[in-house]
């Protein structure tokens, strides 16, 4: 059977979309490549968020249980798709544990653990700015409203909170993927902001087949593809957001008393602790292998596209702007701004 990476042009996808935990699931949605499956663009919402987040290990349901919440509470998300890639994850048990009664709240199983598949434009999909975001990360209100109107000024251009790099390594003659304190070309799938049509491109477009293979070869990857397509279609440069107040319960820098640990202490709005489980689940939690690996992946991608055209930014856009002096007031050096 050939890769399935290589049939998004030729077969259809059968997915079942469940909205609700109480109420039997609709009919198979069938949904394809085929233009006639999309949405008129002039159809689509342009001030409002789809939020498209990934799952597979069922370790993470509380979290992805309380990630969900808050998101749905926000006003400008019209809808939000759980895409779960762990066909061995019994449906009773995402039922009971996700918010499924919720309206704006969709669970699609899927039908393999590809990773290109989180990038599927859903013929339920209704806005034009699509999030893309894993499971264990948090973005509040206020931070996703300043990155929602930072791609309403920029739609051409992935805008994200998570940068990366590639450079040119010239002892060895290659390219490599790197983190750079001045400049970025890169932004994580972490939680990024993008316009639905770039989904249509990397899914559909036969010019990205054999990119799409590698990345289920490798299953890594995703997300560098999603930088090299958005370029390659002549998207506008990457926009960093600096808001504050991400929450990335995967980063295996999390320590719990002062040590590493593998499982990150969340506080809901009581105070209350709750150990999840997340450091291990994720493939960035495997180190120096990860970084090399993703190194492997620009350097395939360059050969496959015939070309680099990653570019670098070298700034971030912040929420304000205010005094950075410190004066003496009170005894104490605060914010000059800062009034007692």
């Amino acid at each position: 059977m050939r890769h399935l990476s290589l049939l998004f042009l030729c077969f259809f996808i059968s997915l079942h979309l469940y909205t609700s935990a109480s109420s039997p699931p609709p009919p198979s949605l069938t949904f394809s490549c085929s233009p006639s499956s999309q949405p008129d663009p002039l159809t689509l919402i342009p001030d409002r968020l789809t939020i498209l987040i990934s799952g597979h290990s069922p370790r993470r349901l509380p979290l992805l249980r309380r990630l969900i919440l808050s998101l749905s509470n926000h006003p400008s998300v019209h809808s939000i798709f759980i895409l779960w890639s762990n066909p061995s994850t019994p449906l009773s048990l995402l039922s009971s544990s996700l918010p499924l009664s919720l309206p704006s709240i969709s669970l699609i199983p899927l039908p393999s653990s590809s990773l290109n598949l989180r990038f599927f434009p859903l013929p339920a999909i209704r806005t034009r700015a699509v999030a893309v975001s894993d499971d264990d990360v948090l973005v509040p209100h206020r931070s996703l409203s300043f990155a929602l109107s930072l791609w309403q000024g920029n739609p051409t251009s992935l805008v994200g909170f998570f940068p990366r790099s590639h450079d040119l390594d010239i002892s060895r003659r290659t390219w490599i993927y790197t983190v750079h304190p001045d400049r970025f070309s890169i932004l994580l799938t972490k939680f990024l902001i993008l316009d639905r049509e770039y989904l249509w491109k990397y899914s559909c477009s036969e010019n990205y087949a054999k990119a799409r293979y590698h990345v289920d070869k490798e299953r890594n990857c995703e997300d560098i593809l999603m930088n090299f397509v958005v370029a390659m279609e002549g998207g506008g440069l990457p926009v960093l957001v600096d808001a504050g107040g991400i929450r990335d319960w995967g980063d295996p820098r999390n320590r719990v008393g002062g040590n590493v640990s593998d499982v990150a202490v969340s506080h809901d709005d009581s105070g209350m602790s709750e150990g999840v489980e997340v450091k291990k689940v994720g493939l960035s939690s495997r180190g120096e292998m990860h970084w090399r690996k993703r190194g492997e992946c620009i350097r395939e991608f360059h050969k496959l596209l015939s070309k680099m055209p990653l570019r670098y930014n070298y700034g971030k856009m912040v929420q304000g702007v205010r005094e950075q002096a410190l004066c003496q007031k009170g005894g104490k050096l605060v914010s000059c701004d800062h009034e007692e």
